[in-house]
């Protein structure tokens, strides 16, 4: 077995999710996934282009109408020239990770990382040989990633940094001023930015969420990920893409044919069907997550011993276990083991998790209560 398979980091999350599966009566609050279905028209799109026999290989690259879709949209949202050449169609946000750190970074070189963050991170960077370099997250300065702590963890080897906002697991949103400062940093020593924006329509009250796309027109050292997957309730259909200079987006293509060859056209269709069609869905399905996430905070703050900052954006929530006085691992086990109630470890997202759990309010209110009377149970025993 080769080093790399042999000592890839296996996901809590996903061990968690495992043990999770003896206990099929467990409210779950742990896959963060919509419980919403996709869209009609989105749907009918995709089955129409079946229909019209559109199931053979596509360019490698995405179909012509689907990166078009793409770079009209955030040519308009980021006020900058986007074209298709700047658009690389992928199989989600995952493999368009895979794409951006395979043409950004060389085996030795280092990744800089925020800590806590989604762990597929840290397999992707060991996968290319690449190096972490984790910097943390404090709940103190509200979850979110500073400049300062990036500049910090800057070396000779530095080759990009992975930013995520609006964040998995902790519901921020990242201020333009520090995203500004990451930029010139960027372009100060030569790295590129990783930027992970799946959540970029899941913005809640007055947060504002920028993309590192729009803080300079001047700046390219960028390659931004998004997904169909969350904003759509698209998860199964596997549809992501990465925005970035053409000269990174080319070589993606050829990648590609050594990967998968192509997405298929007729998920593509139902992609353009999902920018270009009515928004209206997208908006009541935030709409009822922000209505969701004040039910979970309104109770986990109301528990003693727990306290939640209330999330910006996504439909995550990271609840402070620390007078508990157990890790987050071994809450984990005894909500599920003792009160059939499955939550995610802070750890597993990093060291700096440690003392939190990651809760997911993508469920019904009538989950969310009965998670929340479950650990109310905990508490007072």
């Amino acid at each position: 077995m080769s080093p790399v398979a042999a000592n890839y980091p296996a996901s809590d999350i996903r061990e968690m999710f495992n043990l999770a599966l003896d206990f099929p009566d467990a409210v779950k609050l742990t896959v963060g996934e919509p419980d919403f279905t996709t869209p009609e028209h989105i749907k009918a799109a995709g089955i129409r282009a079946i229909e019209n026999n559109n199931t053979r290989y596509v360019a490698n690259a995405g179909i012509p109408e689907l990166r078009s879709a793409i770079a009209r949209k955030y040519s308009a949202r980021w006020d900058r020239g986007i074209g298709p050449g700047n658009v690389m169609v992928s199989f989600g946000a995952m493999e368009a990770l895979t794409f951006a750190l395979d043409v950004t970074v060389s085996p030795g070189e280092e990744v800089i990382i925020p800590d806590p963050s989604f762990p597929n991170y840290l397999g992707q960077v060991h996968r290319l040989g690449g190096v972490a370099v984790s910097v943390p997250v404090l709940e103190d300065n509200g979850f979110k990633l500073r400049a300062e702590d990036v500049r910090a963890a800057i070396s000779d080897k530095t080759a990009a940094v992975i930013i995520n906002s609006p964040s998995n697991p902790l519901g921020s949103v990242m201020d333009r001023a520090e995203l500004e400062q990451i930029a010139e940093l960027a372009d100060e020593h030569g790295f590129s930015v990783i930027s992970d924006e799946v959540y970029d329509e899941m913005v809640f009250d007055d947060a504002v969420f920028t993309s590192i796309a729009e803080v300079d027109p001047g700046f390219d050292k960028f390659l931004a990920i998004g997904s169909f997957s969350k904003t759509y309730a698209m998860t199964g259909w596997r549809c992501g893409f990465v925005i970035g200079s053409e000269d990174l987006i080319a070589p993606m293509s050829l990648l590609q044919e050594g990967l998968t060859s192509s997405l298929p056209g007729f998920v593509q269709e139902a992609a353009v069907a999902a920018i270009e069609g009515p928004q209206t869905a997208v908006e009541m399905m935030v709409a009822s997550y922000a209505e969701r996430r004040e039910i979970l905070i309104d109770r986990i703050n109301a528990i003693d011993g727990l306290s939640v900052i209330r999330p910006e954006a996504t439909f995550y929530a990271f609840v402070n276990i620390k007078e508990w006085g157990l890790s987050s691992w071994e809450l984990a086990i005894a909500l599920l083991e003792n009160h059939n109630l499955a939550t995610i470890p802070g750890s597993a997202f990093g060291p700096a998790g440690e003392g939190y759990l990651r809760l997911t309010f993508a469920v019904s209110p009538e989950t969310i209560n009965t998670a929340c009377d479950r650990l109310e149970a905990f508490a007072a025993r």
